[in-house]
């Protein structure tokens, strides 16, 4: 007994000790996220007089993997997701003894197409958005390599100008959410991808071109802003708040005849909207210090609510209800047990 004892008190200082060496909240995940994470993270600081928290760029895929590789100083704290948690993420975290995990929702935000405002601005369907990104589309009733070079091949009421979209890579939510979405929506148009099984009808709405018309520009959507301003032609995907800080160089496309405003997006009427997480590794609450202030600074009414400093950099608020919701989790800090 005595020496079961021992073995259980190694195993706690072994996962507590290296946490307790570091006194700096280390956050990693979304690009999307980023931004809000990082103005949270100065508020906190200010107020509490703690460390800034450490905030990296990594992707919502890649921060989920980093933070799900186990616990300790060498480890995350909190990983931002512009897209749900999966389930097998979920398993994967607890079989490298990240056992209980806090889901923190922040709010919404909706996935823009955008280019230099010295470009032509021209309305898109969802159908013509897949048409022109598709790795394959139907060509004469039989799926085929993406033909189409310019946006008025796809369709001629659109500007003869080429195909260059600049977008994240398959490790961003943003770039899930678009799948999601765009493609997976856009191609149940088609009857030739309703006539294909159930695996090759999943690969052909999922999967972006590669021929140099979709552009993998990485994490960096600061960098795509860049881009999109040195070309005026090309156009960027990115979450809106990203649109909404440039708004004085870019200007966002309508899709399905909305606007990727602030109200048509909280209000529903945008089509490509998505929702904003965070994750909490319990165990390293109480290690690592400001984990608990961190969360409440976020889920603040003057940091996410509707007239918080979050909405002005372009996070799209809660509902009350489902405000009080996640309030009510990040109190009890209760772990998220499934994915439905």
């Amino acid at each position: 007994m005595t020496r079961l004892l021992l073995a259980s008190a190694a195993i706690g200082l072994a996962l507590a000790a290296p946490a307790e060496a570091r006194d700096q909240i280390r956050i990693v995940g979304s690009s999307t996220v980023f931004p809000f994470s990082t103005a949270v993270a100065e508020q906190f600081a200010r107020k509490t007089g703690n460390a800034a928290p450490v905030v990296e760029s990594t992707g919502s895929g890649g921060g989920i993997q980093i933070f799900c590789s186990g616990v300790g100083e060498n480890t995350p704290d909190i990983t931002n997701a512009s897209r749900r948690i999966e389930q097998s993420e979920l398993e994967m975290c607890a079989q490298n003894g990240v056992e209980e995990v806090v889901e923190v929702k922040v709010g919404y935000d909706g996935i823009v197409l955008a280019s230099s405002s010295e470009g032509e601005e021209f309305p898109l369907t969802i159908p013509q958005l897949w048409l022109a990104l598709a790795r394959e589309v139907p060509v004469n009733g039989e799926m085929a390599a993406n033909p189409y070079r310019s946006w008025n091949q796809v369709d001629a009421r659109l500007p003869n100008e080429p195909i260059e979209v600049l977008g994240p890579p398959p490790t961003s939510g943003t770039r899930d959410a678009f799948v999601e979405l765009v493609m997976e929506v856009g191609c149940e148009s088609f009857p030739e991808v309703e006539a294909l099984d159930d695996d090759a009808k999943d690969e052909a709405c999922a999967a972006m071109r590669e021929d140099g018309a979709y552009i993998d520009a990485g994490e960096n959507d600061n960098l795509i802003v860049q881009r999109l301003q040195a070309n005026p032609t090309a156009l960027g995907i990115f979450g809106f708040s990203f649109l909404d800080q440039n708004s004085d160089t870019l200007t966002g496309h309508p899709i399905a005849g909305e606007e990727p405003t602030f109200e048509n997006i909280a209000d529903g009427a945008y089509p490509v909207s998505r929702s904003l997480y965070f994750y909490i590794k319990k165990a390293h609450i109480g290690v690592v210090p400001g984990i608990e202030e961190y969360t409440q600074e976020f889920l603040s009414e003057e940091a996410s609510g509707e007239e918080g400093y979050l909405a002005d950099r372009g996070l799209i608020p809660m509902p009350e209800e489902e405000h009080m919701q996640v309030d009510e989790i990040v109190k009890a800090m209760t772990p998220l047990t499934s994915v439905e």
